[in-house]
């Protein structure tokens, strides 16, 4: 006799569902080499010489370019569409403000100094305008990215916290920062999907706190080093002169100090490039970014020592190597499939459509 099924099994019959696993990490890689970028740096430097500056964008294009191409996510590099003449445009109109200033302060410097604040009352409109052209002519598999951060926000990010940063003596430094960060990528898309951040004002606290006491920490060891030398007498031994001994403190104190100072930028460049990217999202998916301080303290100090002996030569093998390095610290963590995702934001944008801006740009470092 055949043998029944379970009642539960027969009410609710059971259905093999594939078990979808979420997609592995995507390490970002860079294939750019220094010599390839040294052809792309000489010939432009050559030109923007030549041309009294009046190359520069198209410089700054074949440059971007080439950065952006060699910049590979799963497979596919980003890229650049920016177009020199809109460049050009902006920093004609930069120049003729600086021009403008200038002129006025030898001839009427109250006129100057109202034109300076007009300048700096425009100046985070400009900067808006920015973010908006270099996002914009990003792309990645043909989907654009863009910046929708309003006038309001520039001018709260670009003037307000940094007026009061500096009556608060760079107490509200931190704030500022992490104020700029987080509109920066709160109002970027990719697509029709905005990016979040998710940093604490207290993490860029943390991050500057170190950064300032990694520069007061040399100093005052050699300090306290001095002190002991200065109470035990060891600067007036027989086998160190006593004058000898405190011209050797001194030029280690001078030593250490710029050793501490060495250390700050590559300090503060790993921590802040680890907790901001570790910190932002788009849509399901995230970043992770994993710069080592040695490693990239190792790769600054080479790069300037080489760049100085080289009288400049080195320096696109040096911009290669620190890029290289900073790019392939961070891996893209998918939430779901990337083609899914892609194909997602293609209807999207295809449905409300996207315009693409040409604008001034005045390129600044964010």
């Amino acid at each position: 006799m055949a043998e029944t099924p379970p009642l539960d099994a027969a009410i609710f019959p059971t259905t093999s569902r594939p078990i979808q696993s979420r997609p592995a990490p995507e390490p970002l890689k860079f294939t750019g080499s220094g010599s390839e970028y040294f052809r792309i740096w000489i010939v432009n430097l050559a030109l923007t010489y030549l041309t009294l500056g009046i190359y520069s964008p198209w410089a700054k294009v074949r440059r971007m370019q080439y950065l952006y191409r060699n910049t590979l996510l799963a497979g596919s590099g980003f890229d650049y569409h920016g177009k020199p003449i809109a460049i050009l445009k902006g920093r004609a109109i930069a120049v003729g403000m600086i021009l403008l200033y200038q002129g006025l302060t030898l001839v009427n410097p109250t006129a100057a100094g109202i034109v300076g604040v007009l300048i700096g009352l425009v100046m985070p409109w400009f900067l808006l305008r920015s973010l908006a052209f270099r996002l914009t002519n990003t792309s990645w598999r043909g989907l654009r990215f863009r910046f929708e951060g309003t006038a309001g926000g520039a001018y709260r990010v670009f003037l307000l916290w940094p007026v009061l940063a500096s009556i608060t003596l760079g107490l509200l430094a931190p704030a500022a920062h992490h104020a700029m960060k987080r509109w920066q990528h709160s109002d970027s898309t990719f697509g029709r999907t905005r990016f979040a951040f998710a940093a604490s004002t207290g993490e860029f606290y943390r991050v500057w706190s170190m950064t300032a006491g990694l520069v007061l920490a040399v100093p005052l060891l050699v300090g306290v080093v001095a002190l002991v030398a200065g109470a035990t007498g060891w600067t007036s031994t027989d086998l160190l002169p006593r004058d000898s001994g405190i011209i050797l403190l001194v030029v280690i104190a001078i030593v250490g100090f710029y050793v501490g100072l060495l250390a700050v930028m590559p300090f503060f460049v790993t921590r802040m490039q680890n907790l901001v990217w570790s910190r932002t999202s788009l849509g399901p998916h995230r970043f992770e970014s994993d710069m080592r301080f040695r490693k990239t303290l190792n790769i600054m100090v080479a790069n300037m020592f080489l760049t100085i002996v080289t009288l400049g030569l080195y320096r696109p093998f040096a911009v290669i190597r620190m890029a290289r390095y900073r790019i392939e610290a961070m891996t893209f963590v998918p939430g779901e499939s990337l083609d899914h995702f892609l194909g997602q934001q293609a209807r999207e944008v295809e449905a409300f459509g996207e315009e693409v801006s040409e604008f001034f740009d005045i390129d600044i470092a964010l």
